[in-house]
């Protein structure tokens, strides 16, 4: 009797958790999934306007979106993602000076990277050449990428800023910025591609317009606010003397796995014209790996519960999407059969659909080492490591932690 109340008790108790990680989950993913969807709809808006500017105008500027997306934003992105652990476990062991200068950091080392991304912008023309592109869409693509530059340098104060808020929970923000400059970006676009007559060259500063408003929404709330940490905060010339290794060392294989995921999807549009969790670090930074481990499986449990019910939303619109960028009928039937993809690949011998299959192929993959991961991570290892991380060093005259920090 004894031993059912027992087990009654930790079944409850188990639950219990698990109810308030989905809570806790709830109410950091929600803003996050509304803002990720509003920023992705930022291209399905370009894709529209450029469909009625016609078809050479439609692939030209589907190319350079590709192709910045291998090139420069994704770059951008993985190179940000390195700040991540930083601040996330910065933020659980409550060292706030570690964040400020990690954003600073961060935001240096993205900066220095749109250089060379912008002179490799200014010879696309080239390249798609070289690779066998039609020179009139080349052409279009050149001029489209031409004039998101501006949208490159805003995207890269854009990331860092985005991070230093996501790793303090800080997310309704992002959101209300996002939701006001989508609200303004149909009539921006409207005006310098209609009104002005701007064409090509509208849609891609109309997608700079875009970031910069989300920019400035952050900006005027950080300036308000009088609770969250300010990314300016303290001194700045001790940033370019400290060490860089750690940030570095994080920033390396973030933008490999970034690049990597973004570029299975991207290349494989350049082919047809011939792929963390802020309170598992929070907990492993306050270390409570047992609460980590939680957080984890349930969060895996929700994203793959998201992707089937994206599965079947996809495939129930799959004749709607392609219509609204185009009435060719070949795009159209190629369109249609995507989310089938996988599934025809071992009855039907073709080609483009094989292209999808090999996307499967690879996503299967990566989801069975992320359950590997998962299963066999040791947490009390990790909330350790994070201790080290963020262990405070008696020789630093500051709160800036020697192990992350020199």
């Amino acid at each position: 009797m004894v031993a059912k109340e027992s087990l009654a008790y930790y079944t409850f108790h188990g639950l219990k958790q698990v109810a308030e990680k989905l809570a806790s989950l709830a109410k950091i993913a929600c803003p996050i999934i509304i803002t990720s969807l509003l920023m992705y709809s930022k291209s399905f808006v370009s894709m529209l306007f450029l469909g009625h500017l016609g078809d050479i105008a439609l692939s030209g500027g589907s190319l350079s979106i590709s192709f910045a997306n291998i090139t420069g934003y994704s770059v951008l992105k993985g190179l940000a993602m390195g700040m991540e652990p930083i601040c996330y476990q910065a933020y659980g062991a409550k060292r706030w000076a570690i964040m400020t200068k990690t954003y600073r950091k961060t935001l240096i080392l993205l900066l220095a990277a749109v250089f060379p991304i912008c002179l490799l912008w200014l010879n696309m023309e080239p390249i798609l050449l070289w690779l066998g592109q039609d020179e009139n869409i080349a052409k279009v693509a050149k001029i489209y990428i031409k004039y998101s530059i501006p949208d490159l340098i805003a995207q890269a104060h854009f990331h860092p800023l985005r991070t230093f808020l996501r790793t303090q929970n800080i997310n309704r923000p992002l959101t209300i910025s996002v939701i006001g400059a989508m609200l303004l970006h149909c009539p921006i676009n409207y005006f310098l591609v209609v009104y002005l007559n701007l064409g090509v060259r509208g849609v891609a500063l109309a997608s700079a317009w875009n970031t910069l408003n989300i920019n400035f929404g952050l900006l005027v709330y950080l300036f308000m606010s009088k609770t969250s940490l300010r990314p300016w905060d303290g001194g700045i010339a001790s940033i370019f003397s400290e060490g860089w290794h750690p940030l570095l060392a994080l920033a390396g294989p973030s933008v490999l796995s970034v690049c990597l995921e973004w570029w299975c999807y991207e290349i494989l549009l350049l082919l047809c014209s011939l792929l963390s969790n802020p309170q598992v670090g929070h907990e492993l930074g306050a270390d409570q790996p047992k609460q980590a481990q939680q957080t984890s499986i349930v969060g895996f449990t929700l994203a793959a519960l998201w992707g089937i019910l994206a599965f079947l939303f996809t495939t129930a619109l799959r004749d709607v999407w392609g219509r609204l960028f185009t009435c060719d009928p070949m795009t159209l039937g190629l369109t249609s059969s995507l989310p089938v993809a996988a599934l025809s690949a071992f009855k039907f011998n073709m080609g483009f659909v094989g292209l999808w299959f090999g996307m499967a192929a690879a996503q299967v993959s990566c989801t069975c080492m992320m359950v590997c991961t998962l299963i066999y991570t040791d947490w009390k290892q990790q909330a350790t490591r994070a201790k080290e991380l963020t262990q405070e060093n008696e020789d630093s005259k500051n709160d800036l932690e020697a192990p992350l920090l020199s």
